[in-house]
């Protein structure tokens, strides 16, 4: 176990909006009660000052740093949370909750449906950004915290911190935006429409009626191969594969994985399938997509109210978010007159730098973190 890891963790439930009180969807419907699964690093203070909400990106969960009992796999943001880590757990106590949609603890199309006894699969409520942070709330109204010190997010988690610095001004001392747009582009949906398709063309998909059966694993194999490759670089990839074959003898005269990348994409295929669920991706594929801050306002509009602190960070490598998009966001908030710290970092990682450039994120995240902290007299 690494030095400065927050040690063995345990996953956490909590269950709320119970029938009468459903949480009212954006899509008109009302859904309850929700579980919520979520994970917590460091000790909250006595004057409840001191939280930080992490919320994760597309296919992420509540298990963002640590280790749970008997396994060897580190939560996905574990080198940024942690002692005397960029989320210093040392000071700042630090929530993580898996999203509404999900397959990974909290309310989703795998849930069972109270009402049938049988799984929601298609009948699962389309959701959006929106709603996911409205369920994050009742997981922070739970501990009693009045205003988060920060929210911080990669990707669809940037999405979702943007979400919340609009819908709860009130409640976000700042801001933490990475690689991230404040909508979807044109090329964006259509990354995500292909994998829907791959995953909706699998004959095992069953208009999402495969519960119990055999799994769409071939489609979603495909629509995670497709997704991968926009989350790396041209660069890194070279790097990392070339033009490497595995049968030099056979000289790839046949269909099989000749080549190491294609070999690497369909083991990150074949792996992804074991641990997430074809509907749940369509959910959150979806969800970004319908995501669209401004609609039909300008964006300098949408964030006049704001009242949070922002740090913009964006990775000159990432092609999935390019860093033109997440900096439109910083230039918006800045006609504002709001705090932006607008950073980028040089990176060879593709989108991917968000998970991986520990390094230079840290500094700058931790140096955020604690103006903000002795800003606001923590």
């Amino acid at each position: 176990m690494e030095e400065r890891s927050v040690g063995i963790v345990e996953t956490q439930y909590l269950t709320c909006c119970e029938p009468p009180q459903e949480l009212l969807l954006s899509c008109g419907e009302k859904l309850g009660p929700i579980t919520i699964a979520y994970e917590t690093y460091g000790k909250l203070s006595s004057n409840k000052n001191n939280a930080i909400l992490i919320v994760h990106a597309l296919t992420g969960d509540a298990h963002a740093a640590g280790y749970h009992q008997g396994s060897d796999r580190a939560g996905w943001w574990d080198a940024m949370i942690g002692p005397g880590k960029a989320f210093d757990t040392n000071k700042y106590f630090v929530i993580c909750s898996n999203v509404l949609g999900s397959c990974k603890g909290t309310t989703g199309s795998a849930s069972i449906d109270p009402k049938t006894g049988k799984p929601y699969g298609l009948s699962f409520p389309v959701v959006t950004i929106r709603d996911m942070v409205k369920v994050q709330k009742f997981l922070v109204d739970h501990f009693g915290i009045k205003k988060l010190l920060a929210v911080a997010g990669g990707s669809m988690g940037g999405m979702q911190t943007l979400e919340w610095s609009l819908l709860y001004p009130d409640m976000v001392e700042s801001a933490i935006v990475i690689a991230t747009n404040y909508r979807h582009s044109a090329q964006q949906i259509a990354f995500h429409e292909v994998g829907r398709n791959a995953i909706m063309a699998d004959p095992d998909w069953q208009n999402g009626d495969y519960y119990g059966k055999t799994i769409p694993a071939r489609g979603l194999a495909v629509a995670r191969m497709i997704g991968h490759i926009t989350y790396m670089s041209d660069h890194s990839m070279e790097e990392k594969f070339g033009r490497k074959v595995i049968d030099t003898e056979r000289r790839g005269y046949d269909f099989s994985a000749h080549f190491e990348v294609a070999n690497y994409l369909k083991y990150r295929g074949d792996s992804f399938v074991q641990r997430f669920d074809a509907n749940s991706w369509l959910y959150m594929s979806k969800a970004c997509d319908h995501f669209d801050l401004a609609q039909d306002q300008k964006l300098t509009d949408v964030f006049a109210n704001v009242k949070s602190k922002f740090l913009v960070i964006s990775f000159t490598s990432d092609w999935l978010y390019p860093p033109a998009q997440t900096k439109q966001i910083a230039k918006a908030l800045k006609a504002n007159g709001v705090d932006v710290t607008d950073i980028g970092i040089n990176s060879k990682y593709g989108h991917d730098a968000f998970l991986v450039e520990v390094d230079n994120q840290s500094k700058v995240i931790s140096h955020f973190v604690e103006r903000i902290a002795k800003e606001a007299g923590n």
